[in-house]
Parts: C-alpha cells; structure tokens; sequence
C-alpha cells in the first residue's frame, strides 16, 4: 500500500464554489503515472466527510486510485445532478492528473445524482473513460413506498454498476433491487451487507468493521473492471 496526500479543492459550479477534497496517491505527485480515479458524494444529510465517504477515499488512495470527494447540500436532485457534472467536467480536464478512467459514486441521494449523470454520458465516453458506476444505499424507494421506483436513470446506464446495500434497508427492499437489477442491460454487481440499515448501521457491528467490508469489496470490484478493460 502506498501513501496518500488530500489536496483541497475548490470547483466553480454556477456562481460559487463547491468544495471537495482531493485524496491522491503519493505516486502520481512523484511518478506522473496514468491513474483512475473516483468522484463520491454524500446524501440528503451531511456532507464530503461522511465518515462511509471519506473511509473509502483514504483506502482507495492507498491503494492507487485518486478519490475525489465533494460537497453539494439541498434537497433539488436536479440542482445536485448539475453540481455533479461540473465536479466530473472538473476532473475530467485536470491538467494536475493523467487519468486513465474515473468511476461515478455516491450515497443514497448522491447515488441518484451520480446515476443520472452517468445515463446521460455518450456510449463512447463510456467506454473510452466513465468506466462505471458504484451506489451505495441506492434509494429506490421511500420508505413503506415500493411502489414507486426510482429506477429511470438504472435503466439508462451504459457502464457496469456496483450496488453496496443494507439487507434491512427501508429505502431499498433487496427483492426489488434484485429484480431492477436483472432488467438492467449492463453488469451488475450487488453487495449486501448483512443487517444493515440505510445508513450501514448493524446492531452488534462496529462501524470500522462494517466500513472495512464494504471498502474491500468496493476495491475488489474496481480493479476487476480495470482489468477487464485492459483485455
């Protein structure tokens, strides 16, 4: 595992700036490699330094991939889907960093956001650098509201997508999100943590254990799409 320096960062988006946090392996600062990298963003509630968020970026900095974290409150999924393109504009034609690829991410509303972005990408961006698509506590529905789905954007993407879910989630029955999945034209991968609730809490669990599962399998699924992109 290598180290990690974080580099604040300030993203015009409007007539403001959104605030992020770069977490950047020390190889790229040294070696000036070609790298992935991950943009992540919270949910309705909190922000950048969610602790689910800001865990995964510093393990996936150790091991090599840049994550770029950022900051966009307020309840408009529409506002958060713009604020989301421009962070993805931002990094995409970064002069600091050669990247390889980026994968979208983000949790609960963060997710949606992240979902809608990554549907309306080219087909050809898609395969060229959007490498894929990570959601964690997907909200597909409101809590006790299965019937209404919020699966339009699911069904429009074009890369493969990791969902990291509670079993006991209110916001996403595991029956419903399997089904969604299935119907899905691209590859989908579902990682359920056990007993968790929406936001990844599990009685009886601490939550670095829980943090430290989910961040090996989000590892694990990314370097697997890497190395299918390079056969």
């Amino acid at each position: 595992m290598s180290n990690y320096t974080e580099v604040e960062v300030k993203i015009p988006f409007e007539n403001k700036n959104l605030d992020a946090v770069c977490s950047v392996p020390d190889k790229i600062l040294t070696d000036q490699v070609l790298i992935y990298a991950v943009i992540l963003t919270h949910g309705a509630a909190g922000d950048m330094n969610f602790p689910q968020l800001k865990s995964l970026a510093n393990h996936l900095a150790r091991h090599g991939i840049l994550c770029l974290r950022f900051t966009c409150k307020g309840l408009n999924i529409t506002h958060r889907i713009k604020a989301y393109k421009a962070v993805l504009e931002y990094l995409k034609t970064s002069d600091e960093y050669r990247l390889a690829g980026i994968f979208l991410g983000g949790r609960s509303m963060g997710s949606r956001a992240a979902a809608s972005v990554m549907c309306q990408i080219e087909p050809e961006d898609v395969d060229d650098f959007i490498r894929g698509l990570i959601c964690f506590s997907y909200p597909l529905h409101r809590p006790k509201q299965q019937h209404k789905l919020r699966n339009e954007s699911l069904l429009l993407i074009k890369g493969p997508v990791l969902f990291v879910s509670g079993s006991a989630d209110e916001m996403c029955e595991k029956k419903l999100l399997e089904k969604v999945a299935k119907t899905m034209k691209v590859p989908t991968k579902i990682h359920w943590v056990k007993k968790a609730n929406h936001s990844m809490t599990v009685k009886g669990r601490s939550a670095d254990d829980v943090l430290k599962e989910i961040n090996s399998h989000v590892l694990s699924w990314i370097q697997e799409v890497i190395e299918l992109d390079k056969k």
